[in-house]
């Protein structure tokens, strides 16, 4: 596959996750976070089980061979980070969601390191102050009087809980996830997301409303685009030039929610935009990827 194929690959799944923060806002006017994170992944487990079906993948065999992976991820990377970021887009921005889920991957390779033993470079140890710097200016609105006084957004916290949850499910991939049938295995784990989530919304009694037409379109863009096509298109780039270099292409994520968002009437902020351009250049400094050659 040529690389440039593989790198539009990895934009396309930034460019949805990017979107998702937008999308959130609609979905929520309607749905509890539960519910909204219930039917997502419900939707999009059953999107991909017929994909997985179609594909031939044996997914009877690759449950009972791995189920505790499918489970432990399921729970961190779907259960977790979704009921966090639901709840999270109730109570702050897009763009500040999304710029502060752009330091997942320096978190990602200091739990790495702690946690695998890898070794964090130079480079991530010098990005890490300079990206967290960025963050502080996003949740501030450039006021750092409210961090001394911990005036921060309950949304942002709940974000920040959110990008820990994703940066423990990378960490667990690394050592869990298991080797071949990638739609497959993703297929199981959000199987059992869906399932767990459904079982939290039905237990809490939220109330649960059909959402409109507008809820449901933005909805179905997120099953869709940013669940069963984000996550496939992310599985093939991983695949193809690693796990370290595509994490490059989450720098995209809070550029295309604040475009998105801008262009639906929704401009972002000074200090989101100087926080936003601190974040981008923090990580992209930890995330610089060296010259390497893509499979086929």
């Amino acid at each position: 596959m040529p690389v440039n194929l593989v790198y539009l690959l990895l934009a396309t799944s930034a460019f949805f996750w990017g979107t998702n923060f937008v999308l959130a806002a609609p979905v929520l006017a309607d749905l509890q976070p539960l519910w909204a994170a219930s039917l997502r992944f419900a939707l999009g487990a059953a999107l991909m089980l017929v994909i997985a079906m179609r594909r031939g993948d044996k997914l009877g065999q690759l449950a009972r061979q791995h189920w505790p992976a499918h489970v432990l991820l399921g729970l961190l990377g779907i259960v977790g980070f979704n009921l966090f970021f639901f709840y999270a887009m109730r109570e702050t921005s897009p763009d500040n969601g999304a710029l502060i889920m752009a330091t997942n991957p320096l978190l990602t390779m200091l739990l790495a390191t702690a946690l695998l033993g890898e070794r964090a470079t130079a480079r991530y140890l010098a990005a890490l102050p300079v990206a967290l710097a960025g963050v502080a200016v996003v949740v501030s609105q450039g006021n750092f009087l409210r961090l001394v006084h911990l005036q921060v957004n309950k949304g942002d916290l709940l974000m920040l809980c959110a990008n820990l949850s994703w940066a423990l499910f990378n960490v667990a991939s690394r050592r869990f996830m298991p080797k071949g049938s990638p739609v497959g295995n993703t297929a199981l784990m959000m199987c059992v997301g869906a399932l767990a989530l459904t079982t939290v919304a039905f237990s809490s009694h939220s109330p649960f409303v059909l959402p409109d037409l507008h809820a449901s379109l933005a909805l179905a863009i997120i099953v869709v685009g940013g669940t069963v096509i984000a996550y496939l298109f992310w599985g093939i780039g991983v695949q193809r030039i690693g796990a370290g270099q595509a994490a490059l292409f989450l720098n995209l994520v809070p550029v295309f929610a604040i475009l998105v968002s801008g262009a639906l009437g929704t401009l972002p902020s000074t200090p989101q935009v100087i926080g936003g351009l601190i974040v981008l250049a923090g990580v992209s400094l930890a995330m610089m990827p060296t010259r390497r050659r893509v499979t086929t």
